[in-house]
């Protein structure tokens, strides 16, 4: 039995999950390096400057959601979902009939962002934080 193309998916299938998995363990490396400098100042008995106070805020009001926010995430599914049934239109004129069937189980994949996208655009109307 050849070993290269178990070698190739298990690559592929690595990467995918380094890429998943990577920036979060770096963020949390990041955070606990910030915690033992403010346990240590703590420790220490110094004040903590208004700089470190901001640093420490900024990651949590930016998970605050917004209007903005949700309408910015919804119009970008809703293009994402007109995308993938425009692959699956122009998908239609390749072959013959067969190809012709595949359009719509492509648009009907198409259509689960595009639901998602109308969802998050209606909740920016009904939020209360407008920033």
């Amino acid at each position: 039995m050849e070993l290269t193309p178990i070698l190739i998916v298990l690559i592929i299938f690595s990467s995918i999950v380094a890429i998943i998995l990577g920036p979060g363990y770096f963020k949390s490396r990041e955070k606990q390096a910030m915690q033992e400098i403010v346990r240590a100042a703590i420790d220490k008995g110094e004040p903590m400057p208004p700089e470190m106070i901001d640093a420490l805020t900024k990651e949590a009001k930016s998970r605050i959601p917004s209007a903005a926010r949700d309408l910015r995430v919804g119009v970008i599914l809703v293009a994402v979902s007109i995308g993938i049934a425009l692959f699956g239109y122009a998908f239609s004129f390749v072959g013959g009939i067969e190809e012709a069937k595949a359009v719509y189980p492509i648009v009907g994949m198409g259509a689960i962002p595009g639901a998602v996208g109308v969802a998050f655009i209606i909740l920016s109307f009904f939020n209360k934080n407008k920033d």
